[in-house]
């Protein structure tokens, strides 16, 4: 399953960059983030808690941050497992562009899931992953913003 859009945040590049790499707010974020550590400056470990139709799965994985170009961008993949819902890994190249004042963030995404998730069908998967995905880059865009408007 592929995913791809774009948010403008009220924030300069290096803002957005800074808080791409912090465990805090990307914590507070993603959706059902129970906790994520930071192991190594691209390694992460996670723990999340998530409902797609009438599964409800705790993951636990690693986040592993490559081609980094810092400010402006990277890829960030990952893999969970659920116990018996099943595993969850994807990835995604994470582009920033200056705007001005404010930043574009683009995103492509893959993601590919097995065991007992897999059973519930792709469209209603595709659908909540999607929406996971646009949950996670409003509640990153209005914290960055937020902190942004705050420290100006």
């Amino acid at each position: 399953m592929e995913m791809q859009g774009e948010e403008r945040i009220a924030a300069r590049r290096d803002i957005v960059w800074a808080a791409l790499n912090d465990p805090e707010i990307l914590r507070q974020c993603i959706p059902g983030c129970q906790s994520l550590e930071l192991k190594s400056p691209t390694e992460l470990s996670a723990s999340v808690k998530i409902k797609i139709g009438p599964v409800s799965a705790s993951f636990s994985g690693d986040v592993v941050l490559s081609n980094i170009n810092a400010p402006e961008s990277y890829t960030i993949s990952g893999e969970g497992k659920g116990g018996i819902a099943g595993f969850a890994k994807g990835g995604a190249d994470v582009i920033l562009t200056e705007d001005g004042d404010d930043t574009i963030l683009a995103y492509e995404a893959k993601a590919e899931i097995g065991g007992k998730l897999a059973q519930l069908g792709s469209r209603l998967v595709g659908s909540s992953a999607k929406k996971l995905a646009q949950q996670f880059f409003a509640d990153f865009n209005a914290a960055v913003s937020a902190q942004a408007a705050a420290n100006s």
